[in-house]
C-alpha cells in the first residue's frame, strides 16, 4: 500500500471516529447548531459572529457540518458578514491543523511510516497532488482536515499550502454564506439547490483528479 494512502486512512479513521462520537451523542447536531445560532444572536451579534468561528474552527477537533454552518451565517449574518465571519473561522481551523502537523506530525509519521525511504516517497507524493487535494478537498467531509495536517506533515512550503487553502476555502465560504442570505424558512430552495451543486462540483473535480493521478502513476510505471 501507498505510504500516502496508508497515513490518509490512518487520519480519515481518526476524523471519521470524531463524526461517529458525535452522531451517537449527540452533542452536535444542525438542529442543536440552528438553536445555538438564534440564542447567539438573540445576545448580540457579536456573539453570534463568535459562535459561528468557534464552531468552524472546531472543525478541525470534531466533526462539524461545515457547508450547513456557512449557510447559516449567511443566513443570520446576511452575505457580507456571514461570508468574512466563516472565512475567519476555516482559515483558522486550516492554519492551526498545518501548524500542529507541523509540530508534531513526524512523531505519527514515523510510528506509522517506519522505513524513512517510504516517508521520503510520501512527501514526493504528496508534493505532486498536495495542492489539487487541498484544493478540491471540500468534495469529501473530513478530507479538508485530512489535506491540512499532511500540509504541515509533509513539510509544504506555509505560502503554497495557504494559498492552496485559500483557494479552496474563500470561494466555497462566499456561495455558501450567499445562499444562505437569499434563502428564508419559507423559500429554503437557494440553500438547498447550492449544497447539491456545490458538492456536485467538488465531486466532480475529485473523480478528475484521481483519474489524472492513476494515468500519471501507469506512465511513471512504463517510463521506469
Amino acid at each position: 500500500m501507498s505510504s500516502l494512502i496508508k497515513l490518509i486512512l490512518v487520519l480519515a479513521t481518526f476524523f471519521a471516529s470524531t463524526f461517529i462520537l458525535v452522531k451517537l451523542t449527540g452533542i452536535i447536531s444542525v438542529e442543536k447548531i440552528e438553536l445555538w445560532l438564534i440564542a447567539a444572536k438573540n445576545i448580540d451579534t457579536f456573539m453570534l459572529a463568535a459562535l459561528i468561528i468557534v464552531l468552524l474552527f472546531s472543525d478541525l477537533f470534531i466533526a462539524v457540518p461545515t457547508l450547513t454552518v456557512m449557510i447559516l451565517s449567511g443566513y443570520f449574518l446576511g452575505h457580507m458578514y456571514g461570508a468574512i465571519t466563516s472565512i475567519i473561522g476555516v482559515m483558522l481551523a486550516g492554519i492551526t491543523g498545518y501548524m500542529l502537523s507541523c509540530i508534531f506530525g513526524e512523531k505519527l509519521e514515523s510510528l506509522i511510516v517506519k522505513d524513512p525511504q517510504q516517508r521520503l516517497a510520501l512527501r514526493e507524493q504528496f508534493t505532486r497532488y498536495g495542492l489539487l487535494m487541498i484544493i478540491f478537498s471540500r468534495a469529501i467531509p473530513i478530507l479538508p482536515e485530512i489535506t491540512a495536517c499532511l500540509s504541515g506533515l509533509t513539510k509544504m512550503p506555509f505560502l503554497r499550502f495557504l494559498f492552496a487553502w485559500t483557494v479552496s476555502s474563500v470561494p466555497y465560504a462566499i456561495i455558501a454564506t450567499y445562499s444562505g442570505s437569499i434563502s428564508s424558512i419559507e423559500n429554503p430552495k437557494p440553500a438547498i439547490i447550492t449544497a447539491v451543486a456545490l458538492t456536485a462540483i467538488m465531486w466532480s473535480a475529485w473523480f478528475l483528479i484521481k483519474r489524472l493521478s492513476k494515468q500519471a502513476t501507469k506512465q511513471d510505471f512504463i517510463n521506469n
